[in-house]
């Protein structure tokens, strides 16, 4: 049996401990030059993709040094990642606030069709490449890792939507989510890439018409 004085110390070394943590993530994702680091690369890199753009050219931008950029991360890949976390869990913060609004359902619909459409605006054909079939296994197996993540929690929220009169009751989620993974393989199709005037227009097409078919609806 634990003397208290032992089970005390321990107790207050592990809570030390778990202080500690806190307040190193905290100081982190609240530096400065941290996220001036984040916007440069976020920028660089929706423009140009991955591999066009430097560590150096990301320093330059955020005007930080390359010893400031190593103390928050270990390579251009690993920053890829922070930024692509960031918008996936700003997107599904948006979304579900989005559901959960008072808005009737066709409001709530163009709320989501716009978030979609900001979500990729500005965004490179040369990132959407490099990202998702750069050729890197690391960032490619972390790319698959956040999709199923972020495929579930999306099937839940369409779940609760039905439920809410948001979408139709009758309407097969899991039919709707393959054929958005088949969709993919159109943004690569490059004949059909010409027909617009950039990817995020496609997309938008594409969203549009998975959400309203071809049936005239009023645009926002």
């Amino acid at each position: 049996m634990y003397n208290k004085v032992y089970v005390y110390f321990v107790f207050v070394f592990i809570s030390y401990i778990c202080v500690h943590i806190v307040s190193i993530v905290m100081a982190v994702t609240t530096n400065k030059k941290y996220i001036a680091i984040k916007d440069a690369a976020k920028d660089l890199f929706w423009k140009h993709g991955l591999k066009r753009v430097s560590i150096e050219e990301i320093c330059q931008k955020a005007g930080a040094s390359k010893m400031t950029f190593y103390k928050f991360f270990p390579n251009k890949s690993e920053l890829a990642k922070t930024i692509f976390t960031d918008v996936v869990e700003s997107g599904q913060t948006r979304f579900q606030e989005i559901l959960k609004s008072d808005k009737p359902p066709s409001t709530k619909v163009k709320e989501i069709l716009l978030m979609k459409l900001e979500g990729t605006n500005n965004i490179s054909p040369e990132f959407m490449k490099d990202f998702y079939s750069g050729g890197d296994p690391e960032l490619t197996a972390f790319v698959e890792q956040i999709t199923v993540k972020t495929w579930e929690n999306l099937r839940n929220d369409y779940k609760k939507a039905q439920e809410e009169g948001i979408f139709r009751k009758d309407f097969n989620i899991e039919l709707l989510i393959k054929l958005k993974f088949k969709l993919a393989e159109v943004l690569e199709d490059e004949n059909i890439v010409k027909l617009y005037g950039s990817p995020q227009e496609m997309i938008m097409e594409l969203a549009n018409l998975l959400t309203y078919g071809i049936v005239e609806h009023e645009q926002k």
